[in-house]
């Protein structure tokens, strides 16, 4: 990880990105650090992404639940106060939700698949 001074950080003051799924919305407030890409993102009532992630992230679920599903078709739900952690290309993955959720995510920066 570069180093990072330390800082404090009003995510009410980051603006958002709006990303489509293939079914409802991803409401994205990014902050970069070089090769590190923080994130709060919210997730809109029956989102499915529109695409598989082989990307590592460190995940927590603030608000709402989180449903991912593996290559292997087995789903993980994450709930308020879980936390799911990946390595780039271990687990490809999909979310989606039923009631929407609200996630601090933790990755490497990419371009969106």
């Amino acid at each position: 990880m570069n180093p990072i001074p330390f800082e404090t950080l009003d995510w009410n003051t980051v603006e958002s990105t709006a990303h489509p799924g293939e079914k409802g919305m991803a409401y994205w407030k990014t902050k970069n650090y070089g090769g590190l890409r923080i994130r709060m993102v919210e997730y809109s009532s029956d989102y499915l992404a529109d695409h598989w992630c082989e990307k590592g992230h460190i995940l927590f679920c603030i608000k709402g639940e989180l449903h991912t599903e593996l290559e292997d078709g087995s789903v993980h739900t994450l709930k308020e106060n879980m936390s799911y952690h990946v390595s780039d290309h271990m687990s490809k993955h999909q979310s989606s939700t039923v009631g929407g959720a609200k996630l601090f995510i933790i990755d490497g920066e990419f371009l969106q698949l």
